[in-house]
């Protein structure tokens, strides 16, 4: 099967569409499918991978985050897929992309996968302190109405979790399949935990290696509450000293690195793009700490898990669905005060008995290999015009 992409928010230096995208590569190629991606780009290239490749489209740039770009013109993008002659069109935003996946002329079938949930993401989070999450689902109708019509021109609405799922569902988008996401389990262990390297990071937070480590690892953006989580942990520093390591670049690195300046317990690194670098952080802290409630799965949060490492996250969004209580404590979505006394729950438990649930839950993590063999069933029964079944949960009329 031959699949396309087209992909609204792929870059080479984005977060989590991006680690997503590129293991669907790996995995595609595994099965026997092509994979396509149709990114925009500051310029037309093509790079080459194993199972196809990444298509860039020249676009202009978005003008509040410099490592995305937008599509413009819907003849280029047609073009290709002319060219491509896929078997299914996927589009991986409800943006322009979308529109312009929906209004090919070409005889495939066409599939949404919702990486996100706008609303959750924006006005939830900015109007919080006034209205409740349900009244602004309300106020924001339009935007749901806008949602349906344009999936109704969809044979699938995909979610990575069952959350957004619902929530699609409740809000009458039609077919949403819910197949959840995993990671890749080859690359994030226990076994990768190195005292060497936590005692230096500890000691970066100008700490001893007595302290506790607590971790944090995401994009720099508002909807990931980097600034609350600074907050959280030095209101937990009552309990004994806590050193926060945020790994993590972009757009809100202004806000944030003011409010690390008065915590020099707080020390921010540059993303790392090295996986098994990656693994080794999560794995040698003792403790990650979560900020977003409106992630649909919550990538970093399942990689801890896997590294056997405890988490606190908020009560709404992917990590509530993936919370264990023997190894996760959740808190009020964006309360500093919540989210700080969720810390000093975890950090009372007994660590040896804490280091032993994590690690035996770190073997139940979902792999990302069966999450892309689901998919790819289901796309190959949507190209087949065959009705979806095993391996996923319709939610909604349309199959």
């Amino acid at each position: 099967m031959r699949i396309v992409d087209v992909a609204e928010f792929y870059s080479p230096t984005g977060g989590g569409v991006r680690t997503y995208i590129n293991r669907k590569f790996d995995a595609a190629a595994q099965m026997g499918h092509e994979l396509f991606v149709i990114a925009p780009g500051p310029e037309d290239r093509f790079e080459p991978r194993r199972a196809g490749g990444v298509i860039q489209v020249r676009a202009p740039s978005l003008p509040f985050d410099a490592n995305y770009h937008m599509f413009w013109d819907a003849a280029p993008v047609h073009r290709r897929l002319d060219d491509l002659a896929p078997d299914l069109v996927e589009a991986s935003s409800p943006w322009r992309g979308a529109w312009i996946a929906a209004q090919w002329e070409g005889p495939a079938a066409r599939a949404m996968f919702m990486h996100a949930d706008p609303v959750a993401s924006y006005p939830q989070r900015w109007l919080a302190p006034v209205a409740s999450p349900e009244r602004i689902d309300q106020l924001f109708g339009w935007f749901w109405a806008y949602l349906r019509k344009l999936t109704d021109q969809f044979s699938t609405v995909v979610t990575g979790g069952a959350w957004l799922s619902e929530r699609l569902a409740a809000q009458g988008v039609n077919a949403v399949a819910s197949i959840p996401l995993g990671i890749d389990r080859t690359a994030f262990s226990p076994r990768k935990r190195d005292p060497a390297l936590r005692a230096w990071l500890l000691q970066a937070c100008g700490l001893p290696d007595t302290a506790r480590l607590l971790l944090g690892v995401g994009r720099f953006h508002p909807e990931k509450r980097w600034p609350m989580v600074i907050d959280a942990v030095t209101r937990a520093q009552v309990d004994g000293p806590l050193g926060l390591v945020l790994v993590g670049d972009g757009m809100d690195r202004a806000r944030i690195a003011r409010a690390a300046a008065d915590a020099p317990h707080v020390h921010i690194l540059p993303p790392i793009m090295d996986r098994p670098a990656l693994a080794a952080h999560l794995a040698s802290a003792d403790l990650l700490v979560h900020g977003c409630e409106s992630e649909t799965f919550g990538l970093i949060p399942a990689e801890a898990m896997a590294s056997g490492l405890p988490v606190v996250g908020p009560d709404r969004g992917g990590f509530a669905g993936l919370a264990q209580p023997a190894t996760c404590e959740v808190y009020r979505a964006g309360d500093a005060a919540s989210a700080s006394a969720a810390i000093r729950r975890m950090l009372d438990r007994d660590p040896v008995a804490l280091r032993a649930a994590a690690i035996e839950a770190a073997a139940g993590v979902r792999r990302d290999i069966d999450h892309f063999a689901d998919l790819f069933a289901h796309y190959e029964r949507l190209a087949q015009r065959e009705t979806p079944t095993a391996g996923l949960r319709v939610v909604g009329g349309r199959s």
